[in-house]
């Protein structure tokens, strides 16, 4: 039997079609534009996307856009990891436990206000804050109480802390040793992003300058000592929460990356010595395809970079390695149990953009620190992902979508030319552009108004956020049960501390911090070992941090202008 077909025409035929039945068609009247306002057409086609966008890549290969692996997910998939950190470390070790029970496979610490800010428990600051928004570590002992009965060399940890992100690697090495598992055998991630502590979350301790030195000491001792262990994370969460665009945070979290880079090669490491080292952290907000053209385009950039500017030869050098977060901001108060689809459609776009570890938010952060039940969902959001959906069979399965491929190159050019206004303002150093925009509030003015930008579109209801300014039916439903934090935690908590200063010797604890301060003021000293003397004589962090402070000065953001 013969088929009559119709001819097809040419490309250009039916887009012109497609586009004179478009103009006719009657819209809605909202913006089509993403969560960060970048305008989007209608559909996109071949013509769309520019020639970078167009080659064809495969996963594991340079510049590993599709992702950094070639088997990606069907060789393992991505390590379910769920932050967890409240009260005492007592408390806290019971919540790690349960999460390694349920399945995960790695901790991520979450620490109180008082330890992020290098204070101690009974610090005059410190009050109403002790283990409210994570777990109070005030002392070597409270850090072996934390990982009690863990074994620390069958997971990896993750610690969410920058300011004194060395004290506390410093306390986690001599508690992992003091419980049989040497500093090689340690895998994880440390935090330690210092630069965006001044852009964006601002629990800084130091000025810039000398808080590079403790990230840069880190790394140089994580190179000799701790092979399997990730010295520094680079944080775009943290800006994207504060209010910063997918270009912005893409963009601000790889220049910290690139000054990171610098500071140590300055610091006469080799770039392949401790490019390899380096991981970043990204946020997985809720427009989805935005998200995961955010992704592709940091790969690419980061390995075009590390290649061309940095001269990087080690393929590990070039792969940009990421933990995901979904969207703390992006969760309501209203109508809570609308988080779990929130953050389960956020865990999708971190999984298709190919992330190496994921965390899911619970449904009740917002709220306060999460109950056991509602981290539970949401680590079984991940394994849903992992085991029941299929996605992880292929990798990069979205690439070659014209959308996709237009997003992760446009993306990548309003990186690019943030970039740009770094070099110039480093006179060819983005580790100097990164000061000066830290210095003169360049960085916090930029979030600042795209968070402005952000609420005056909800404000106008030009932007929907359900449960909040519509659909809010249900808004008056009774909160669920929600973790208590109480003032005893804090009573407890300063007890324990009270007990470790009887127990310890003053004079060992007098001489460590004396030698703290003496190898602050001689940049030619690893400050590491000195501050794993200090740790195992039991001197306080907030002594630590006085020591220190005592030659680098503390920081005072300036105003912004």
């Amino acid at each position: 039997m013969t088929v009559h077909r119709e001819p097809r025409g040419t490309p250009g035929d039916a887009r012109e079609a497609w586009e004179h039945a478009l103009a006719s068609s009657a819209m809605r009247d909202v913006d089509f534009a993403t969560l960060s306002g970048i305008p989007v057409r209608a559909a996109y086609g071949p013509g769309d996307v520019p020639e970078r966008g167009q080659a064809v890549e495969w996963p594991g290969a340079y510049p590993y856009t599709r992702g950094p692996f070639a088997s990606m997910y069907r060789s393992k998939v991505w390590t379910m990891r769920l932050f967890a950190g409240f009260g005492t470390a007592h408390d806290t070790n019971g919540r790690f436990k349960e999460i390694l029970r349920s399945g995960g496979n790695g901790l991520s610490v979450a620490f109180d206000l008082p330890t992020l800010m290098g204070r101690n428990s009974d610090d005059a600051t410190s009050l109403g804050e002790v283990g409210r928004c994570g777990v109070a570590v005030d002392t070597l002992a409270d850090m072996a109480d934390l990982f009690e009965g863990i074994d620390l060399s069958a997971i990896t940890t993750s610690m969410t802390i920058n300011g004194p992100a060395a004290i506390v690697l410093a306390m986690f090495v001599a508690a992992a040793g003091a419980g049989g598992t040497p500093p090689a055998a340690l895998g994880g991630t440390l935090q330690n992003d210092i630069l965006k502590e001044y852009q964006a979350q601002k629990e800084f301790i130091f000025p810039p300058r000398p808080s590079m030195r403790l990230v840069t000491d880190t790394i140089r001792y994580c190179n000799v000592e701790m092979p399997r262990f990730h010295p520094v994370s680079i944080s775009g969460y943290h800006i994207r929460e504060a209010g910063a665009t997918a270009a912005q945070e893409l963009a601000f979290t790889l220049a910290n990356g690139f000054a990171y880079v610098e500071a140590a090669m300055a610091a006469g490491l080799d770039v392949d010595e401790l490019a390899s080292r380096l991981s970043f952290f990204f946020n997985a907000h809720i427009d989805f395809f935005e998200e995961i053209g955010k992704y592709r385009a940091a790969r690419r950039i980061w390995a075009r970079w590390m290649k061309e500017r940095y001269g990087a030869r080690s393929e590990r050098s070039m792969q940009c390695r990421f933990h995901t977060q979904t969207a703390g901001v992006s969760l309501t108060a209203q109508q809570p149990e609308v988080n779990i689809v929130r953050t389960a459609i956020e865990a999708l776009a971190g999984v298709l953009g190919g992330t190496q570890s994921l965390h899911t938010n619970s449904m009740d952060e917002v709220l306060a620190l999460p109950t056991e039940k509602a981290a539970r969902i949401a680590l079984r959001t991940q394994q849903v992902i992992a085991h029941e959906t299929g996605v992880p069979h292929v990798a990069d399965p979205l690439g070659g979508s014209w959308y996709v491929e237009w997003m992760t190159c446009e993306l990548e050019r309003q990186a690019e030319e943030i970039f740009a206004h770094l070099d110039e303002a480093g006179h060819g150093s983005i580790l100097e552009g990164v000061y000066t925009a830290i210095e003169d509030g360049w960085f916090q003015r930029e979030i600042a108004d795209s968070a402005f930008e952000l609420e005056r579109k909800l404000d106008e209801g030009r932007r929907i956020a359900v449960g909040v300014n519509a659909f809010t039916e249900g808004n008056a439903d009774e909160a669920p049960a929600t973790l208590r934090i109480g003032p005893e935690t804090e009573e407890v908590q300063c007890k324990r501390l009270a007990a470790v200063r009887a127990s310890r010797s003053q004079a060992a604890v007098d001489e460590a911090l004396a030698h703290v301060a003496t190898a602050a003021g001689d940049s030619s000293v690893n400050l590491m070992p000195v501050l794993g003397e200090a740790v195992q004589a039991y001197a306080t962090i907030g002594e630590i941090v006085d020591a220190l402070g005592g030659v680098f000065g503390r920081w005072h953001e300036p105003s912004a202008r």
